[in-house]
């Protein structure tokens, strides 16, 4: 039997991955396949390839995008544990699937994996946590793990680190390709040894930080009371900065709904979006009006925007989001 698991290469996919593949230990590594991409590489499912009586993981990727593949491997004898916290719409019902699906917005898939798992391995769902911006639920966390404050923090930056380098157009954009982030932390059962010793972590680390420097010196291109967007430069620091940018500018303008614009090369934009919790408008209803649009309530995003929609979207972003 051959188990795939498919998950964002985000720090919440990479965590989530990592409980499970301590919980699933006697699985021998040469039955597993790993399916994976940039942060907005969401539709992974129809790249599974597997045979009845196979079984397949999913983590962190929308069930509703990724709907037509799952009925296939369930149809053809397949199955599928599914953990994710994006919009799912319409779950099949099938014997063979086990779907963990909370939309919460306190909640991310490591928290879901944490949550099955009785909190066997919860020190990597603490990493998981705050690598998807869930600060205070992160904290909780470290704390019921019977984590020291500055442990916590080790696996905050952590969690920050491994959640940057996610973002990107395309891997050759990431500081660490997923897949080899992935094979590199399965040689850690503690998280606070990988931060410790790990040179891929101090690769990233230091990644993180020079394009940060490159990014605080970026300035609004549109302003108005309650809504703030940015326009990227067409360069690789910039693709990757685009997310973590974003929570940070969301942050700093606490109270604002902040848009990051990023060319791409072969033509449009990618676009993240951050609301704030209290916002009576959900960021992924707003980016679901356009057709790459998705994510979740206070964090989204539209995976290509053409350039010549730009201004519409703008203004759009505005009207719905302006302060009244």
């Amino acid at each position: 039997m051959i188990h795939t698991y498919v998950f964002n290469g985000d720090a919440d996919g990479l965590c989530a991955l990592r409980q499970l593949r301590l919980a699933d230990a006697e699985t021998p590594p040469s039955a597993v396949k790993l399916v994976t991409g940039v942060k907005r590489d969401i539709a992974l499912l129809e790249r599974v390839e597997a045979s009845a009586g196979d079984a397949c993981t999913v983590l962190d990727v929308s069930l509703d995008v990724n709907r037509s593949a799952l009925r296939a491997l369930l149809d053809g004898g397949v199955s599928v544990r599914y953990f994710d916290h994006h919009f799912a719409g319409e779950v099949p019902k099938h014997a063979k699937l086990e779907a963990h699906l909370d939309m919460s917005p306190h909640v991310c898939t490591s928290l879901l994996v944490d949550r099955s798992l009785a909190g066997r391995f919860r020190s990597w769902a603490v990493v998981g946590t705050f690598g998807d911006s869930l600060v205070e639920e992160g904290r909780a966390l470290a704390e019921s793990a019977g984590l020291a404050p500055d442990a916590a923090e080790r696996l905050r930056d952590l969690g920050v680190a491994i959640n940057y380098n996610a973002y990107g157009e395309t891997i050759a954009d990431l500081h660490v390709p997923p897949a080899d982030l992935a094979e590199e932390m399965s040689r850690y059962a503690d998280p606070l040894d990988f931060a410790a010793t790990s040179p891929t972590f101090r690769r990233l680390r230091d990644g993180f930080r020079e394009d940060m420097a490159l990014a605080s010196r970026l300035a609004p291109s549109r302003k108005v009371g309650g809504a703030i967007l940015f326009e990227l430069p067409d360069a690789a620091w910039a693709r990757r900065a685009s997310g973590t940018l974003a929570n940070d500018l969301a942050k700093a303008h606490a109270g604002s709904a902040v848009a990051i614009v990023s060319p791409k090369s072969g033509g449009g934009c990618l676009v993240s979006i951050r609301v704030p919790r209290e916002s009576s408008v959900s960021a992924e209803v707003f980016c679901r009006r356009f057709p790459t649009g998705g994510g979740r309530r206070t964090a989204a995003g539209i995976n290509h925007l053409p350039t010549e929609e730009l201004e519409a979207f703008a203004q759009a972003f505005e009207e719905q989001f302006r302060a009244s």
